[in-house]
């Protein structure tokens, strides 16, 4: 992430990032998908924005049954890896099998989502607007579907030790993610809060659980390529913080490389259970 979202969507950084991921995804939603999908002969789970693949990696192993999905991202390349590596077997030894759709994630219709059992994303709502997470909650309504929404940042970040510039430099992240980029004000730090309105307006019960990343010396090279891109993302927004004296990037670069700072961000997984 040389920009949280320049970069975000290359191979190299969701491998980087997959570990944590699946570290921090809610387990108590997983055992509620589990008993909601008890008794499928077989599954049909479409992830959205699928990335290389990581949701089905992470979650076809933790539910019973056989399960096909269809994988979608508008990214050719990305789709190839996601193809290539699904998950070989659910729980039981049953088999996995996936397709892949190169598909706008902005304009899914019903017929997009026609056959799902189970609806999956990840890191998505956040890139989304509101009248697009309002469309997807309708859509998901149609289909009479759950869905398991995970990893949706809330703008929420603490780090040990903290800096006294944290503060701003976590509102200036802020605001660049709710900016609007080629005419679309993107949510941001409010989808969580955008989607679960939408989701329960459609008739649904939304569940939502912490699933929060906890970087450190153990992760330490994700720990610099997430920090740096945020605090890039920060001065990208406000400029003038980059001015300051003290040199808050170099000092905290130099601490994660040192193995000295350990950082909290926070997101929210949901789980939309249809009325």
């Amino acid at each position: 992430m040389e920009t949280i979202e320049s970069a975000g969507y290359s191979p190299a950084w969701l491998g980087l990032r997959e570990p944590a991921d699946a570290q921090a995804r809610s387990a108590e939603l997983v055992a509620e998908v589990r008993r909601l999908l008890t008794g499928a002969a077989r599954t049909e789970i479409h992830d959205l924005g699928c990335g290389t693949g990581s949701m089905g990696r992470w979650l076809a192993p933790q539910l019973p049954g056989a399960q096909h999905w269809v994988l979608h991202d508008r990214d050719r390349e990305l789709l190839r890896h996601a193809e290539a590596r699904m998950a070989p077997a659910a729980s039981d030894g049953a088999p996995v099998t996936a397709t892949v759709r190169r598909d706008d994630l902005t304009a899914l219709t019903v017929d997009d989502l026609a056959g799902a059992d189970l609806v999956t994303a990840s890191a998505l709502l956040d890139l989304l607007t509101a009248d697009e997470v309002d469309r997807l909650a309708a859509t998901v309504r149609a289909v009479a579907c759950p869905a398991l929404l995970t990893l949706t940042v809330v703008g929420e970040v603490w780090f040990d030790p903290a800096d006294p510039l944290d503060g701003e430099l976590t509102a200036a992240f802020n605001d660049h993610q709710r900016r609007r980029t080629a005419g679309r004000p993107l949510l941001g730090p409010s989808a969580v809060e955008a989607a679960t309105e939408a989701f329960t307006r459609h008739g649904a019960t939304v569940l939502v659980r912490p699933s929060p990343w906890l970087l450190g010396p153990e992760r330490a090279k994700l720990t610099e390529r997430w920090l740096g891109g945020w605090i890039a993302a920060a001065y990208e927004q406000r400029p003038e913080l980059a001015a300051r004296p003290g040199g808050y990037r170099r000092r905290r670069l130099a601490a994660a490389a040192a193995g000295e700072l350990g950082v909290t961000v926070e997101h929210r997984d949901i789980l939309v259970v249809p009325s």
